[in-house]
């Protein structure tokens, strides 16, 4: 379906082009048909390119939002995990959750979304900081689409097809991106950068 050029989309009145703006970076891990729900059941593998492509995505990230299902899992496993660089990272960094259910884990630096998510985000983007890390949590990065306040998609794409469970693209609007990273890692995963252009 096109989008009439007279018709504005339904985006925040956060401009993308704006480089006063935090970046909010969505990262990640996919199937090769789309499929983003339990990526430990297709990630088979995760070499060194992936580690240092996972290594750059959060050496420039201050703030993660997460999603309640991926927070309640992650509050959890990572507190007490020894995976690096992720651990440290997810441990220590200011973390905000979407839900309108009180958590059932305390997890430190956590503090609930109080009020509209959008105004919330679009706010956060303009505060001063880092880029803000979306990790996991699909239904929130389908809704940050949709709003217009994701500015880098991050995807690592397993080669492999995963036919069942929850897809990352299945909702939201024709969204344009642009290729900005490349690469193959040897165990054959694929790591791609895009830039959302609206």
């Amino acid at each position: 379906m096109a989008i009439d050029p007279e018709i504005p989309p339904l985006y925040s009145d956060v401009d993308q082009g704006d480089d006063s703006l935090r970046k909010l970076v969505a990262y990640e891990l996919l199937s090769l048909d789309g499929v983003a729900e339990r990526p430990d059941e297709f990630f088979t593998d995760f070499d060194e390119v992936m580690e240092e492509n996972l290594g750059r995505v959060i050496a420039t990230q201050d703030t993660v939002l997460l999603g309640h299902r991926t927070y309640d899992e992650w509050a959890t496993f990572w507190p007490n995990s020894d995976i690096e660089p992720f651990a440290s990272f997810i441990n220590g960094v200011e973390k905000f959750v979407a839900t309108t259910m009180t958590p059932s884990q305390i997890w430190t630096n956590t503090t609930v979304i109080d009020g509209d998510l959008r105004e919330f985000v679009t706010e956060l983007k303009r505060q001063s900081g880092d880029d803000i890390g979306l990790h996991g949590s699909i239904a929130l990065v389908q809704s940050m689409l949709e709003f217009g306040l994701v500015d880098e998609l991050r995807l690592v794409i397993a080669p492999t097809l995963q036919m069942h469970g929850r897809k990352l693209f299945d909702k939201g609007l024709p969204t344009r991106l642009a290729l900005t990273r490349h690469v193959k890692s040897p165990a054959g995963y694929l790591l791609l950068d895009f830039q959302v252009e609206g």
